[in-house]
């Protein structure tokens, strides 16, 4: 891949453990891709040395798009910048009172530290009515003057949040002018920029965690961006968002907040492509990594958003994200025997860092991926990511023994068994809350396994759910590297309205959000990114008066994307239709005779980046099963040893089935089939595993 002719797309996640890349040769039309293991205490050195795995020369790249995890691993682990808070008089808690909530759902204990300390949490003078009216105004001085508190107290970053600023940003907008002009560094914002959108503690939060995240991110950024400059690198850098579309550097840079869980959310992005192409609309994603199991739904190609969540607990973030459900069931998450003699897996986990017992890093407690060792399912002679030469079976077997097996009384083997259906039916009951709790029935979706892990416990899923099939991907190791370079370029935004549908000024509401598309286009018009198509898109989030939860409505909206058609031409009527067929949609019928509430109205600016043809990832023909075969070996399962035959998968030809029981090996992943599945390839190198047939 070294021809100087190329220019390379490179997508590069880089998780806990390793740092995964995939190669877009666009010149030549090839792909290639590569996993090393993360350096944790600086990214950037493992993120550059899993380009030079195949790129001789940085010159030849032309993009490079990012998932990152410095913004979650900074919450996470609660490293942030020192920040500072400047609010108004009488809302300095908002922050810690969140909404009356406690860790711990029964009992009277747990305790909470929000990431601002009190002691930076100032107040100043100044009021904004809910309407909007300004009844105080802010006083500058005074703002410099809390401003060089905070600086003389340590803080690193500082963010304003006013009262009902979303209404009127006059003061908070004043503040943001008077700390700018005395605070060293440009870490300084306001929640009207960040999240002008009514509740008050989601906006102080998601407001105080961007500016948590600004110094760290930044600097990353910055370190990334001059490595890459000295390799010789002249191309664009972009990042991946949180709700699965990119950003430019410095817009993520400002809106660090964004970046948080954007490398799941490349994986399932890529995953609705890949799946969408293969011919299946609907699927169920299941992201194994080393600490947990992510799950999320597409239907009918479309991928869920919420619009906020929760990185942990008090830290609620409110900006557009690929709606996820997470467990603690990865490959690291430790398996333990509770006080009433129950089985348990995680949420404890093993991590990068001593990992599994098999690793031979200094674990000693038993992990699912030690139960899939010492089951043969994963072989220890050839471990994923090049990071270790062997995996300690003995090792694995007996930490089992003693952690699992004897306070169960089971024989080493059912007790590894017992940890893998363990894991297994919590797995399930991910799928079952994503899926049947929302009205999906899991016959009509398929499973897409990715992730290091997650093809080893498909076939177990597919029964236990009773889903379709199971569509595993060429590359499930190496599938969130991969959606990075698919994905397209979106930006979100919000306003409040907070008004009855009957009372507001319908050219006042088209003004608003035209100008907010406008915005929107021309955050990607500057981004210098060449897109196949732009799109706006609208929505509102609408209730009924006196309801307190408001249901998201799509508007059929046309938008001019060239900026010379006016406005959107939204009117009344087109809202409460468009209301209460979603209403209906959502709870069976809508209610005559309320007054329509609209709290906010949203609106969203997409850059369509051209997506390759998954063809490129289509293995040659010619290669039967038999001439794949590297070895049989013993695999337990379902209380018995199973004589298993081994394939190498990626060689495998379009067309070939692998009838189960099966094991196939590649250097980002294992494929486990049980005795009563088979699999088959399709015409893109996807491997789609179903029921075999009776009879």
């Amino acid at each position: 891949m070294n021809d100087q002719s190329s220019r390379y797309v490179i997508g590069v996640d880089v998780g806990g453990t390793f740092t995964d890349v995939f190669f877009l040769d666009e010149a030549n039309g090839r792909c290639e891709v590569a996993k090393v293991p993360s350096t944790l205490g600086d990214q950037s050195k493992g993120f550059i040395e899993g380009i030079r795995t195949r790129v001789a020369g940085f010159g030849e790249v032309a993009t490079v798009v990012h998932g990152t995890t410095v913004g979650t691993n900074a919450l996470l682990e609660r490293k942030g910048a020192r920040t500072g808070i400047i609010t108004t008089q009488g809302f300095r808690d908002v922050l810690e009172m969140r909404r009356r909530d406690r860790p711990k759902t029964w009992g009277l204990w747990g305790q909470f530290e929000p990431v601002v300390p009190r002691d930076l949490r100032i107040e100043v003078a100044e009021r904004t009515l809910a309407d909007g009216t300004r009844h105080t105004a802010v006083d500058p001085e005074e703002v410099k003057e809390k401003a060089r508190i905070l600086l003389a107290n340590g803080a690193e970053a500082v963010c304003i949040v006013f009262i009902n600023a979303y209404a009127n940003a006059a003061n908070e907008q004043a503040a943001l002018e008077a700390v700018r002009s005395v605070w060293p560094n440009a870490y300084v914002e306001a929640s009207s920029n960040i999240l002008p959108e009514i509740r008050e503690f989601e906006r102080t939060s998601t407001t105080a965690l961007n500016a948590y995240l600004q110094p760290p991110v930044g600097s990353y950024l910055l370190k990334l961006e001059t490595a890459l400059k000295a390799d010789g690198f002249g191309g664009q850098v972009l990042i991946v968002q949180s709700n699965g579309g990119v950003m430019t550097v410095d817009t993520a840079r400002s809106l660090p907040v964004r970046t948080a869980l954007s490398g799941p959310a490349a994986g399932v992005m890529a995953s609705a492509y890949i799946a969408g192409e293969a011919g299946f609309p609907n699927v169920i994603t299941c992201d194994m990594g080393g600490t947990s199991f992510d799950v999320s739904l597409v239907a009918d190609g479309e991928s869920a958003l919420s619009p906020q969540t929760n990185i942990d607990f008090g830290m609620t973030v409110r900006t557009p994200m690929i709606e996820m459900t997470t467990i603690g069931a990865g490959g690291g998450s430790i398996a333990w025997v509770d006080r009433g003699g129950l089985l348990q897996v995680g949420p404890e986990s093993a991590g990068s860092d001593p990992g599994p017992v098999c690793y031979g890093l200094g674990n000693d407690r038993p992990t699912v991926t030690d139960a899939n060792v010492v089951l043969g399912r994963i072989n220890a002679d050839k471990p994923i990511g090049g990071k270790l030469d062997r995996l300690d079976v003995n090792a694995a077997k007996a930490a089992i023994e003693k952690h699992v097996a004897e306070p169960l009384g089971l024989e080493a083997m059912a007790a590894a068994e017992a940890i893998i259906r363990v894991a297994n039916s919590k797995m399930a009951g991910a799928i079952r809350l994503v899926s049947i709790e929302r009205g999906f029935d899991p016959k009509k979706f398929a499973a897409m396994p990715f992730g290091g892990g997650g093809a080893l416990h498909t076939g177990a899923l597919i029964k236990e759910v009773g889903l379709q099939s199971a569509l595993v991907p060429r590359y499930p190791g190496i599938n969130s590297a991969l959606g990075c370079t698919i994905a397209d370029m979106r930006h979100d935004f919000v306003q409040t309205v907070n008004g009855t549908l009957n009372g507001l000024d319908m050219a006042e509401v088209d003004r608003r959000i035209s100008d907010l598309a406008r915005q929107g286009l021309g955050l990607l018009d500057s981004a210098g990114v060449a897109f196949g198509g732009t799109e706006v898109l609208f929505e509102m989030d609408i209730c009924y008066q006196g309801q307190t939860h408001t249901v998201d409505v799509t508007l059929p909206l046309r938008f001019d994307v060239t900026g010379n058609g006016g406005g959107t031409g939204v009117t009344r009527d087109l809202i409460r239709t468009a209301f209460e067929e979603r209403y209906r949609q959502v709870y069976g019928r809508p209610l005559d005779g309320i007054p329509i509430r609209v709290l906010n109205q949203r609106v969203s600016a997409i850059g369509r980046r051209p997506k390759f043809d998954l063809a490129l990832l289509a293995p040659a023909d010619g290669v039967g099963l038999e001439d794949v075969r590297t070895a049989t070996r013993q695999v337990w399962y379902d209380g018995a040893w199973h004589e298993t035959r081994i394939y190498d998968r990626l060689p495998l030809s379009v067309g070939v089935e692998v009838p189960g029981p099966a094991i196939l090996e590649q250097p980002d992943t294992t494929i486990w089939i049980e005795p009563d599945l088979q699999g088959a390839v399709d015409r893109y190198g996807n491997l789609i595993i179903t029921r075999k047939e009776e009879g």
